[in-house]
């Protein structure tokens, strides 16, 4: 379950830079929103590998 508060919490960082983006044009934070995605991927692929693990253990 700590890696879904990681997801949420990283979405909210992103929320922020991606209106410094789109509303600002702040090109630096387009450089986090793609590394911020980049780790939400990498934590999906955590969570569902948990998921299969708890699931096939039992």
């Amino acid at each position: 379950m700590d890696n879904f508060q990681k997801v949420k919490d990283l979405v909210d960082i992103i929320q922020k830079d991606a209106e410094k983006f789109y509303h600002g044009g702040n090109g630096a934070a387009g450089t986090r929103i793609r590394k911020g995605m980049q780790d939400l991927k990498n934590l999906a692929t955590e969570i569902r590998k948990e998921i299969t693990e708890k699931k096939n253990s039992k």
